[in-house]
């Protein structure tokens, strides 16, 4: 069954980076926070709550309604993944995601897409993100 991340217990978020910085790490090969597929923010400043923005799993993704390029394929439970060889980097994918979880590397010209391999859960040491199993819907496209 395929998964997607869950970000479920950010109220005991430190705001710490180790999701977003693993992230970086181990999909893009960098140590730059600019290169991960999930951001974490405050929804008001220093006395706000803190989010993850990451991939939500859309059955329907805008970002791949949005491609003209074909690059963003369905992913079995949700979601899309890259096929850089057919991205041109024309960016119209950033702004159709509804909750702003598409990155673009401005060094490959690329979007970032999270691949919900849970590398970013498997280091949250608050157990604030977590991977959460989808059914698929038999029948069904996404």
């Amino acid at each position: 069954m395929p998964y997607i991340i869950n970000p479920k217990g950010m109220n005991k978020c430190l705001g710490c980076l180790t999701c977003v910085t693993v992230c970086a790490a181990v999909n893009q090969e960098s140590h730059s926070v600019a290169k991960s597929a999930i951001r974490i923010r405050t929804t008001g400043g220093m006395t706000g709550s803190i989010v993850a923005v990451v991939c939500r799993g859309c059955q329907a993704p805008a970002c791949k309604e949005a491609c003209p390029a074909g690059a963003l394929l369905p992913r079995p439970g949700g979601g899309v993944t890259l096929d850089a060889d057919l991205c041109y980097g024309c960016r119209k994918c950033v702004p159709a995601c509804s909750v702003g979880a598409v990155n673009f590397d401005r060094e490959t010209q690329k979007p970032i897409i999270c691949c919900h391999c849970g590398i970013c859960t498997t280091f949250c040491t608050h157990g604030c993100i977590m991977m959460t199993e989808v059914r698929e819907e038999s029948g069904h496209g996404g």
